[in-house]
């Protein structure tokens, strides 16, 4: 009777296993690698890597297109020999990710080597990451961007802040322990809401000193300790541009690795129109102005190769497409003209 109940439990689980989505099979397999050390070293010599260079992704120019290149175990073996360089480079390495047939993606940053010989050994060159993230393919910019978040606090959190000793990674890089002490540490992101504040028929735009020439962009700040979203934002808008909020909604969120790993809240703000007169804190911003639905239309078509003028003046443009205040000024647009 008990091989029958087994049996009936195989069964079971297997059609349960099957029925799962391809994305529950995977998250349960990244899960698996962040937990089984074992598991994950066996990952690493059948996975792939993205390269970094003191943080810089490394970047392959195709014609016009930047790809992202993700190069095997056995590739990253050769060049590490031809190095000179052990394979416990390998276990610097931190998982980010992998494909739907559960091919794990790793990053590793090669940033004590010699990158003109990487570069020329791999036929393209490693870019600053603002860069990267605005022109390669979509789909390769999240990675990117988690891979470079998750290295950089590697990097900055090798000692136990309470003992002062040295902290060990695991394998995947999901998490950093102290052996003197038991403390384990995980990577933690900053919360952030960035509002896009309308009066109802104008939309209010922002610069700092810092940013490019002519560069508008919605409002943002951290979330101070004990806020909620809807507090931060409310308290945001009145530092920067003295305005009170009325409403808000929520829009959605992003991961975004500046200045560290934050997350951006993304949200809509309502002022009243009566109270729309800008006081702007000038220790903050450079610039901040309502902008009309025409100005927004022909905002949004500039690039910022193009904005400059003869007279040495900027016109406004916007940050790009794959920035989470371009939607939300988007959505501001379409519910204009809806």
């Amino acid at each position: 009777m008990a091989a029958v109940y087994q049996a009936l439990h195989r069964r079971v689980s297997s059609l349960a296993c099957r029925l799962h989505s391809t994305y529950v099979r995977k998250m349960r397999y990244l899960n698996q690698l962040k937990e089984d050390d074992s598991l994950c070293r066996q990952a690493q010599t059948s996975g792939t890597f993205y390269l970094f260079h003191n943080l810089s992704p490394f970047l392959q120019k195709v014609g016009k297109k930047y790809l992202v290149p993700q190069l095997s175990a056995a590739e990253m073996r050769q060049i590490l020999e031809k190095l000179q360089e052990a394979e416990q480079w390998m276990e610097k390495s931190v998982l980010i990710g992998c494909s739907d047939e559960h091919r794990p993606r790793f990053a590793l940053d090669l940033g004590a080597l010699d990158k003109s010989v990487i570069e020329s050994e791999l036929q393209g060159s490693f870019t600053d990451l603002r860069k990267a993230l605005f022109v390669v393919d979509g789909k390769d910019s999240p990675l990117l961007a988690s891979a470079q978040s998750l290295l950089r606090w590697h990097d900055s959190h090798q000692y136990c802040s309470k003992t002062g000793q040295p902290t060990e990674k695991n394998p995947a890089g999901s998490k950093r322990v102290c052996h003197a002490s038991g403390v384990t540490y995980y990577p933690q992101v900053s919360p952030v809401v960035i509002t896009l504040v309308s009066d109802g028929s104008r939309c209010l735009l922002a610069r700092q000193p810092s940013f490019p020439p002519g560069m508008f962009t919605a409002l943002s700040g951290f979330c101070d300790m004990g806020e909620n979203v809807e507090e931060a934002v409310r308290r945001e808008v009145a530092e920067e541009v003295g305005l009170e909020v009325e409403s808000l909604r929520y829009s959605a969120s992003q991961h975004w690795p500046f200045p560290s790993s934050s997350l951006m809240i993304a949200c809509h703000a309502l002022v009243g129109a009566q109270r729309a007169e800008i006081s702007m804190d000038t220790l903050e911003l450079e610039e901040a102005r309502w902008f009309g639905l025409e100005e927004i239309v022909e905002g949004l078509k500039r690039e910022p190769s193009s904005s400059k003028q003869d007279d040495g003046s900027f016109l406004p443009w916007f940050p790009p497409k794959q920035a989470i205040a371009h939607q939300l000024i988007r959505e501001w647009l379409q519910q204009q003209t809806a």
